[in-house]
């Protein structure tokens, strides 16, 4: 499917107007999922809303995964979203459960092997992490994405000496890696690109990112794979794809993430890189998806996008749950991409849906100072703002992007400001 064009829009076309289903069933019970379910009892919602979760935790925030908890600052309790009075004052059943087939004609649910009736669905089933082919299943080898996977990397950490070796210099990897350095732990991430987050910041900011590793004393070896990983029942070895070999006592994975959808084949629902929703975040007849999950056609940008970040899940999950009760006359979910991270002692922030190849001006500090805010622009039209250690100035571009500001009035603004 291509990233852009309006194909679609239509899916709402033959569909009734809700109003008020007789109740809400939400699969997932993920930062969305939870969202969504407290986004329409503000609203006046009053039936009955069921949140089904594949985990036995109550849904708990993923963010401070790699950082806080990983770091054994907060208790996993910290992270929840709600608590079981929560759940009680919401008036939502939580079921712990796999959903593993869906019947659209017939709204039924496959839960653990039984079927259940549903009247209204959103689904924020998420994603989960990609794995290694090679060596995956040795112990001391970790991804990080649930509670479970964090808590049981903090117990290495906790008492496994020797380096650590993070694989992908993505989000997670670059916070999972800044976490064990700030733990006193000796650190090499591996990263099959030149430049790490070249594909979403460009070059330039890309090898900015790369020098907060080094100048953190975190080895950063860039442009190579890793084959395999091997070790007598416990990780020892990654093997790079130029056969070079580095010594490892724990290996943490973070190679990206696959959108939960298997349990959605044969369903109806078109599923290409997650569920594919119109712009309105409808998926089919009485179906929303919102979150990690969520492939949906964003009018602002003219593209159909599937984003893996906290803002979107927050926003794309009361947006969603919303559409349920709205009907055909929805507003369209057109949001500015927006995320942050936080590593070593920089906070990173993009806004907006810059391209590696757009123009790249600083408006305020400078690379050097590791503390700068920078547009991006195509063709004079403002695409993104990225900022290290300057909120304030994101948080302004952001407010350009939203408006429809070019380059100009960007670049004006940072004249005005120094």
């Amino acid at each position: 499917m291509p990233e852009t064009g309006h194909q679609h829009q239509g899916v709402n076309d033959s569909t009734p107007d809700l109003h008020e289903p007789a109740s809400v069933t939400v699969v997932g019970a993920s930062l969305a999922g939870v969202r969504g379910a407290e986004a329409i009892r503000r609203d006046g919602y009053r039936g009955p809303i069921k949140l089904i979760g594949d985990e036995t935790h109550l849904p708990y925030d993923r963010p401070p995964l790699s950082k806080q908890v990983l770091a054994g600052q907060w208790e996993p309790e910290k992270a929840q979203l709600i608590d079981a009075a929560r759940v009680a004052e919401l008036g939502l059943t939580f079921e712990v459960g796999v959903a593993t087939a869906l019947d659209v004609e017939g709204r039924r649910i496959e839960v653990d092997g039984r079927w259940c009736d549903y009247d209204a669905l959103m689904i924020s089933t998420g994603a989960r992490p990609r794995r290694l082919q090679e060596g995956q299943q040795l112990e001391g080898v970790h991804v990080v994405r649930t509670l479970d996977d964090c808590l049981a990397l903090r117990r290495d950490l906790d008492v496994v000496p020797g380096r650590v070796v993070v694989v992908g210099a993505g989000f997670i990897g670059a916070e999972v890696a800044a976490t064990c350095r700030g733990l006193g732990r000796d650190v090499t991430i591996v990263e099959v690109a030149e430049v790490p987050l070249a594909r979403v910041l460009g070059d330039q900011i890309g090898a900015v990112c790369a020098a907060i590793h080094e100048e953190n004393g975190t080895e950063l070896i860039c442009g190579v794979g890793v084959s395999s990983l091997s070790g007598n029942l416990r990780v020892e070895e990654v093997q790079l794809d130029d056969g070079r070999t580095i010594e490892a006592a724990i290996v943490v994975v973070g190679i990206g993430v696959i959108p939960n959808t298997e349990w959605l084949e044969g369903s109806a629902l078109e599923i290409d890189n997650g569920v594919v929703c119109d712009a309105t975040c409808l998926a089919g007849p009485n179906v929303v998806a919102a979150g990690d999950v969520a492939r949906w056609y964003n009018d602002r940008f003219d593209q159909v996008m599937r984003v893996e970040h906290w803002d979107n899940a927050v926003e794309q999950g009361a947006h969603a749950a919303r559409r349920l009760l709205q009907g055909a006359g929805a507003p369209n979910f057109s949001p500015i991409p927006w995320f942050w991270s936080d590593q070593y002692d920089r906070k990173i922030q993009l806004a907006g849906r810059p391209s590696p190849d757009d123009r790249i001006d600083v408006v305020t500090g400078s690379f050097e100072e590791r503390r700068f805010a920078a547009v991006y622009s195509n063709d004079g039209a403002l695409t993104g703002i990225f900022g290290m250690n300057r909120p304030r100035h994101v948080m302004q571009y952001r407010g350009l992007i939203n408006e429809g500001a070019s380059l100009d009035d960007a670049l004006s603004l940072a004249g005005e400001s120094s």
